[in-house]
């Protein structure tokens, strides 16, 4: 089953990705995750990418869609994928459904979490990430167990330098004017599923799941 999360910063993309793998097997892909693991492995693209993201600039499509092609071409993806995060734009979209053509293989669902701009911006200021682990967590809606440290590994939580209100807003801004306009393309499709993301984090993930075994 190959599945591709969708939604705007905040809308708990990653906390239910963590959930869905676990229901269905498949392994949960971020393109921050890939790159990563290119660069880690120093892979022809991960050496470039590595220049671009050194400088902090902008990774350009055909590296960022090669890594990802890559990465969906591992062995653990064989039976399926969950990506988070890709694509992002209507041109990396088009890129990734001719990659899984030449694989032999499609986009079976897409889920969209919708959230309220006002909540997104509640959420993203009180996010906290670890630094060992990547899990998350939320200072009202989510905590740890004990402050600070992460339930799963004990390592240390974070706030993300771009969680402060001015800042999610732009990305909030930036969400709206390249990566929306990708529901149209996979309304289209007939594959695009939406779910309240702002219902408790159990109910989005049954919905989630209602939705991927065809029961909704």
């Amino acid at each position: 089953m190959n599945i591709l999360f969708m939604g705007p910063p905040g809308a708990g993309k990653g906390t239910q990705a963590e959930r869905i793998v676990d229901q269905f097997a498949v392994p949960h892909i971020s393109t921050g995750d890939a790159f990563r693991l290119a660069m880690k492995q120093g892979t022809p693209l991960g050496q470039k990418a590595k220049e671009y993201v050194d400088q902090g600039k902008l990774v350009p499509d055909e590296i960022t869609n090669g890594i990802v092609r890559d990465r969906l071409m591992l062995d653990d993806c064989s039976k399926g994928f969950l990506l988070d995060g890709f694509p992002r734009t209507l041109q990396q979209a088009e890129a990734l459904d001719a990659m899984l053509a030449e694989m032999g293989r499609s986009i079976d669902h897409v889920i969209n979490l919708k959230v309220d701009r006002g909540l997104l911006l509640a959420r993203l200021t009180g996010r906290r990430i670890c630094k060992s682990c990547g899990s998350t967590y939320h200072v009202l809606n989510n905590p740890p167990k004990q402050e600070g440290v992460c339930d799963k590994c004990g390592g240390e939580l974070y706030q993300r330098s771009d969680d402060n209100e001015e800042s999610v807003g732009t990305r909030l801004d930036e969400y709206s004017s390249k990566t929306a306009p990708l529901l149209a393309y996979y309304e289209g499709k007939s594959l695009l599923r939406e779910v309240d993301g702002e219902q408790d984090i159990d109910v989005v993930t049954a919905e989630i799941a209602s939705v991927l075994r065809g029961s909704r």
